[in-house]
């Protein structure tokens, strides 16, 4: 399960481990969420003006946020096994993800995660409009979050 890391921005450092981290939480949540094991992912670093843009125009939010997912899949069968099987991006503003990591008292690494995992449960179909829905999709994020060791 290829994950494709792209970095836009240059307000936050983005290391290797940071990417490896990335890469780990992206195929953690596709493993244990059931999603295809051929499927790719790419995961976007931007910062608050560029998530910004994007909040507002894909979601008519006047704001920056954290995470945004675009599903390339949603609606659609999947392919056929051998198939390429292209499963969305996952965008996350650093700067936001910097923040609430302090907000939240705990590491800068453990948000990115946290993000990732969110972002890529929602291509996979999870959402939170509903009681249910957010009990079931906070209940797999944090298996997935506990699975990597990094818990609350």
């Amino acid at each position: 399960m290829p994950v494709l890391v792209n970095n836009l921005q240059e307000k936050v450092p983005v290391d290797d481990q940071l990417v490896d981290l990335a890469k780990r939480a992206a195929g953690e949540a596709l493993f244990l969420a059931g999603g295809h094991p051929d499927a790719e992912v790419s995961l976007v670093f931007v910062d608050d003006d560029y998530i910004h843009r994007l909040n507002r125009e894909y979601r008519g939010v006047d704001r920056p946020t954290d995470v945004l997912s675009f599903a390339l899949q949603e609606g659609e069968p999947m392919p056929a096994a051998g198939e390429e099987i292209l499963l969305g991006d996952v965008v996350i503003s650093l700067e936001m993800a910097r923040r609430q990591s302090e907000e939240y008292g705990h590491s800068f690494e453990r948000e990115v995660a946290f993000l990732i995992v969110h972002g890529v449960l929602h291509l996979l179909g999870y959402d939170h409009q509903t009681e249910e829905q957010r009990r079931a999709m906070r209940g797999k994020e944090e298996t997935i979050m506990a699975r990597m060791g990094l818990g609350r």
